[in-house]
């Protein structure tokens, strides 16, 4: 798949946690492909410990022995700092730019502050650096290209995978409350490009039917105008396994991104679109050229909506709501 990586000893860098679902991809390729491979990382939850961590086992280690050094999510924070990188051939995993990040998407900076340009630049700097350029989407790759001038012919693109010993098709058992409801389910991190906002408006549409459950997984604080709905169940942290659990409940998953206005929201793939595919269960994506390039609409699997668009949102739930009770009365 990454065919940079075939018959060479490589060398993979990651600040990130090595259990991180990129990280495991990756490293399920390189032990795929490669000849051999050894891995500088860290399992410390601690960002600070495991930046010191990497940064340590770097330092001492002779780069010279390898035939290519991959730096996994992140490479802003390890490529520019170690120059001995560019001693062998170099990939790494543009996951994220800092830039679109921080100061398009979550909006931490101002464009046109000294923060903004000093993250444009380490982006840029990042890139041009690199041999081989690891993206999630096409349509970010074509970003990278016009924003920051990473030369497109070295450009891979590599979708996300969920992990198949944790999210695969199982039998739905709901549980004893909800039997004769329709069941709906998003789970997130409540990123601003995620449009949280817009699930929500749609749940408040759908206040008055009480046919049609929603769990809403994440940090949802009341602030954000959560819909106080007896229909509405709201978890704000589950673990993997309980995750997939309550994903198998669900009738429909709700993907995204739904965010109107922000541009990166239609250039990525968002990660549990991956999880509810490898469940086979029916999804709601928001309609852009990232989502495109991987899922096709069909009747029973894939839907998709105007993002930014809680009415349509909530039009296609009570839709989906209406025919899941009236196969359910025809049976």
């Amino acid at each position: 798949m990454l065919e940079f990586l075939n018959h060479k000893k490589v060398l993979f860098i990651t600040t990130k946690n090595l259990d991180y679902i990129r990280n495991s991809q990756e490293l399920r390729l390189i032990h795929a492909q490669a000849d051999s491979y050894d891995v500088i990382g860290s399992y410390e939850k601690s960002y600070i410990k495991r930046f010191l961590s990497v940064y340590r086992k770097l330092l001492w280690r002779k780069v010279g022995q390898y035939d290519l050094v991959f730096v996994g999510f992140a490479p802003q924070l390890v490529v520019p700092l170690f120059r001995k990188l560019k001693k062998r051939e170099l990939a790494i995993d543009f996951f994220i730019s800092m830039y679109d990040t921080l100061v398009c998407d979550r909006r931490k900076f101002k464009e046109k502050s000294l923060a903004a340009r000093f993250f444009k630049w380490l982006d840029k700097k990042t890139l041009l650096k690199a041999d081989y350029i690891v993206t999630d989407t096409k349509s970010h790759g074509a970003y990278f290209t016009e924003e920051f001038g990473a030369d497109i012919n070295k450009e891979y693109t590599l979708y996300l995978e969920a992990d198949p010993l944790l999210y695969y098709p199982r039998e739905q058992e709901k549980n004893s409350g909800i039997k004769d409801k329709f069941v709906v389910l998003y789970f997130g991190s409540i990123l601003p490009l995620q449009g949280v906002s817009v699930i929500l408006e749609a749940i408040g549409r759908l206040q008055m039917r009480k046919d049609i459950f929603f769990y809403m997984v994440g940090p949802l604080s009341r602030e954000i105008g959560r819909p106080d709905n007896p229909n509405v169940e709201y978890i704000s942290w589950l673990s993997q396994e309980a995750l997939a659990d309550k994903i198998a409940e669900a009738d429909l998953c709700l993907a995204g991104h739904f965010h109107g206005s922000i541009a990166k929201a239609r250039r990525t793939i968002p990660g549990k679109a991956y999880i509810y595919a490898a469940m086979k269960k029916p999804m709601v994506l928001g309609d852009n050229e990232a989502n495109r390039e991987l899922y096709e609409e069909k009747d029973g699997e894939v839907y998709y909506v105007e993002m930014g668009n809680p009415k349509l949102l909530a039009a296609v739930i009570a839709e989906l709501a209406d025919r899941w009770e009236e196969q359910r009365d025809g049976e």
